[in-house]
């Protein structure tokens, strides 16, 4: 469990691959790996996610960290690590999938928007708490959500973009969750140089914020 955590505190983004085909998750997976972004997210609403990610996870190069998102059940989530998971994501605070997360040492990102949904999945178990969708309050949302609950890492996602992924983490979240900003067309078999091109920059980006102390 830990070892997902860490890479996650350590690169300070997980890249969620939502597509409406599974074709290209592996070459743009490769390709955020090699790029930087070693925390990737394969959300299971992509048909044929749990083979994509099965596959992915054989070959993968050591510093990648791959995750299932968009996880509902606990059904779900056994299979998503059965798959090769390292750290299961949900949109919303999911207890049973939390209790799964436990059960097997696989750290969960659950997610949540206000004070109380974050304290809920913090206090059953999250490893970390998705906040989503961060867009709605922004930045400033998460620094007045993080006074009153300093000891919950935050994760914001949904709607983070490139432009303001650091303004997050200066606001004290561990990390940030990113999709279609970085992911652009490649899902849909684009450029994979202008793909690499937005995730150095966002790696760079993220490197220079201030860390949560």
């Amino acid at each position: 469990m830990d070892d997902a955590l860490e890479t996650i505190r350590t690169c300070r983004v997980v890249a969620v691959l939502r597509a409406g085909e599974p074709t290209h998750l592996g070459r743009v997976a490769g390709t955020l790996v090699a790029a930087g972004v070693h925390a990737v997210e394969i959300a299971l609403t992509t048909p044929g996610a749990l083979a994509a990610l099965e596959a992915f996870a054989a070959t993968a190069p050591a510093a990648a960290c791959l995750g299932a998102g968009t996880v509902l059940t606990a059904e779900q989530a056994r299979a998503a690590i059965d798959a090769g998971a390292r750290y299961l994501v949900t949109p919303a605070v999911v207890p049973e999938v939390i209790r799964v997360g436990i059960e097997r040492s696989i750290p969960v990102l659950a997610g949540a928007l206000t004070p109380t949904e974050i304290l809920a999945a913090h206090r059953q178990g999250a490893s970390m708490v998705k906040v989503f969708p961060a867009a709605l309050g922004g930045p400033a949302y998460l620094r007045l959500v993080r006074d009153p609950l300093p000891d919950v890492p935050l994760v914001p996602t949904g709607g983070v973009h490139l432009t303001d992924a650091a303004e997050y983490l200066a606001a004290g979240a561990v990390a940030v969750g990113t999709g279609s900003q970085l992911t652009g067309d490649a899902l849909r078999g684009g450029d994979l140089d202008a793909l690499t091109a937005r995730a150095e920059m966002l790696v760079a980006a993220v490197a220079t914020a201030p860390r949560r102390s």
